[in-house]
């Protein structure tokens, strides 16, 4: 008998992961068919059925963000908007903490935008559930530890933070270097592992759509995050000036 992926329960089904209707159906996407070989895994009621409005709230949070590709665009203005419509709205006021509508006209075609504050929160707590999942398809084995997650694609009104996400990345993008894109549907859809570090600590990355980047660190139980003395200067509220490479990253600038 299986276990779940998330606890010591007995697995009753099995979960998608990611949730599968981030994925579009043929008869969204031209008759292409994003939802074949998708990741499943053993899960508990507890941590399935459960979850099925985060499923949602996530397909919701995601879908329509610029930058994403036409496949991400796609789905927002077909199974997406069916489903706020269905909602009356209420699937938008769940999404995000605020918003603002726009209507933005071009050569007499016209079209919306949402522009709010997401619920960073339960972005985190859905984009760790998918992390579990998938460290424990690929190395087939419950993760024990903690998870942490960055949100890659978000734009804040606070320049240092932005700065520390740019910077975060800029290492990524280099620990990522030939890594295998792992995923049948890599225009919806990839991850990759990337390789323990000294201390223990290794990463993943997400990619959603094109350009939706979420990056996830995996910090097993009994290993103690390593002391940086950056990292803590950052937390103290100091100036900090991170060098990588040939940039510089400012930091709580004054």
């Amino acid at each position: 008998m299986q276990t779940c992926y998330m606890c010591d329960q007995l697995a009753t089904s099995s979960e998608h992961v990611p949730p599968k209707c981030l994925f579009p159906e043929a008869k969204d996407s031209s008759g292409i068919d994003y939802r074949r070989d998708l990741i499943t895994i053993p899960s508990c009621d507890i941590h399935n059925t459960a979850k099925s409005k985060d499923d949602e709230f996530l397909m919701i949070s995601l879908a329509g963000i610029f930058g994403n590709n036409s496949i991400g665009y796609s789905h927002k203005f077909t199974k997406v908007n069916r489903a706020i419509r269905r909602s009356a709205n209420r699937l938008l006021d769940v999404a995000f903490v605020k918003r603002k509508h726009y209507i933005l006209e071009n050569n007499n075609q016209f079209l919306e935008v949402i522009w709010g504050t997401p619920d960073h929160d339960r972005l985190r707590k859905c984009f760790t559930h998918i992390a579990y999942g998938l460290h424990y398809y690929h190395f087939q084995q419950r993760f024990q530890g903690e998870v942490k997650i960055l949100l890659g694609y978000l734009h804040s009104s606070d320049k240092s933070n932005n700065n520390f996400v740019q910077f975060i990345k800029a290492i990524a993008a280099r620990d990522l270097n030939g890594v295998k894109e792992i995923g049948q549907n890599p225009d919806v859809f990839y991850y990759q592992f990337v390789e323990p570090d000294v201390h223990g600590i290794y990463m993943i990355h997400m990619q959603f759509y094109g350009g939706i980047d979420v990056y996830a660190s995996f910090v097993p139980r009994g290993n103690p995050v390593p002391f940086n003395l950056g990292i803590e200067l950052m937390n103290l509220g100091l100036e900090t000036i991170i060098k990588f490479g040939d940039k510089e990253y400012e930091i709580n600038k004054k």
